[in-house]
């Protein structure tokens, strides 16, 4: 394989929106933690302590997607570089692992989703049992 100093250039965009999108990730839930939080303040309930349990979850998922995003970017850097003074072999190994890098960030976006999800069906039982009760 022939590696140059384009290929890990097209990442770049990929990379940095995957980033800006993790950020507005993490923004969301540092926002709902602090509602929750004021919540919990103003009316003590059990179901509150299990929302914030689950969203520290995802805090942690998200605060791993965004490092390996920021290794993968970091890597397609060094990786340019080694191309640009003649290290070839060396850089195609390290775009391979800030391929992998970015393979994992997905992977753990993947998870922290379906942890979501599960938290959001739980909203909605709930929901559905305050509707059975009316």
């Amino acid at each position: 394989m022939e590696l140059s100093l384009g290929t890990p250039a097209m990442l770049f965009p990929a990379i940095a929106l995957l980033l800006l999108a993790y950020t507005n990730r993490f923004l969301a839930l540092a926002g709902l933690i602090r509602s929750l939080k004021t919540q919990y303040v103003e009316s003590p309930n059990p179901n509150l302590i299990g929302q914030i349990q689950n969203i520290r979850k995802r805090i942690m998922q998200v605060r791993n997607m965004q490092a390996c995003g920021i290794m993968a970017f970091l890597l397609c850097v060094v990786s340019m570089w080694l191309v640009y003074i003649s290290q070839e072999l060396l850089a195609e190994y390290i775009f391979g692992f800030s391929l992998f890098l970015l393979m994992m960030s997905l992977y753990i976006s993947f998870r922290e989703i379906q942890i979501s999800v599960h938290a959001l069906e739980i909203e909605l039982s709930d929901l559905e049992e305050l509707m059975k009760g009316k």
